[in-house]
């Protein structure tokens, strides 16, 4: 199996494609996947991994290389947004049968390739994760379920439900713009990760104030973390603060989710609403 891995955020270190591959070779030995990190990922212009047009390009050769099996986003940060319009046009048909895995700012893109249709989308841990406590795991999980499609590796409710996940600004960010997801018939899930209890309040008031997010089967939070401190305290914890727009958006509360921006996070298929 070979996976392409693009960076369409912030620069990948070199130290971390290494021990990725050799997180890789340990597991499976000779039967490891191919893991080809486009040199792309090393690149650095400012805050991006290399230019607008450097990281679309390495984007679209992954997705369209016929012997490339899936697509593994290399870490996030800030710019996948920037591609939208620099990729999907250029996807052939080679792309859309291919698994593309990531989340945090690559949300963006599996919601650009959610409204083409593509059927193989999945948001969960990427090749940066190797850096966290226990990462190794993390890469572990998501190369289990590109490889062998480990039922072990999914979130346990992603099972029992057509789902999407994303990171709740990501998603916030994407309302009223081409790509937002259809969520209509599946469970939401959503994380977060170093934001203030207000923002995340607030992007809540947004995402639950949308129609089409309103015609969601209901909504799963994973675990928000890295809280800055508030002052005054907020007040509220986060499960207070989603249960609350719920309840006034009339989208049904389901509980908590195994998912967020760390080792422990679980893969959240995107599943078809009506094919459970």
């Amino acid at each position: 199996m070979k996976i392409g891995i693009v960076a369409p955020a912030c620069r990948l270190e070199p130290a971390m494609a290494g021990r990725v591959s050799a997180a890789a070779r340990m597991q499976w030995g000779g039967r490891a996947p191919v893991l080809d990190f486009h040199p792309q990922c090393f690149l650095s212009d400012g805050h991006f991994a290399g230019g607008d047009a450097a990281r679309a390009d390495a984007l679209v050769e992954a997705a369209n290389d016929p012997s490339c099996d899936a697509v593994w986003f290399a870490r996030g940060g800030y710019g996948s947004c920037r591609l939208l319009p620099l990729v999907l046009p250029r996807l052939t048909d080679a792309a859309r049968h291919k698994t593309y895995l990531g989340y945090s700012d690559t949300g963006f893109l599996l919601a650009g390739l959610l409204g083409l249709g593509f059927p193989h989308l999945a948001h969960g841990p990427m090749p940066a994760d190797i850096q966290r406590e226990g990462g190794e795991s993390a890469v572990l999980r998501a190369l289990s379920f590109l490889v062998e499609g480990a039922s072990a590796t999914v979130e346990p409710h992603a099972s029992e439900a057509p789902s999407l996940a994303f990171n709740l600004t990501i998603l916030s960010h994407l309302i009223g713009t081409p790509w937002q997801p259809d969520v209509a018939g599946r469970v939401l899930m959503i994380e977060e990760v170093s934001e203030h209890m207000y923002a995340f309040d607030r992007a809540l008031f947004h995402v639950t104030g949308n129609p089409q997010i309103r015609k969601a089967a209901g909504i799963r939070l994973g675990r928000v973390s890295a809280v800055p401190p508030n002052e005054p305290a907020f007040g509220r914890t986060e499960e207070e603060v989603v249960r609350h727009w719920c309840e006034l958006s009339g989208i049904p509360w389901l509980g908590r989710a195994d998912i967020g921006h760390d080792a422990a996070n679980k893969i959240v298929p995107f599943g078809q609403a009506g094919a459970a």
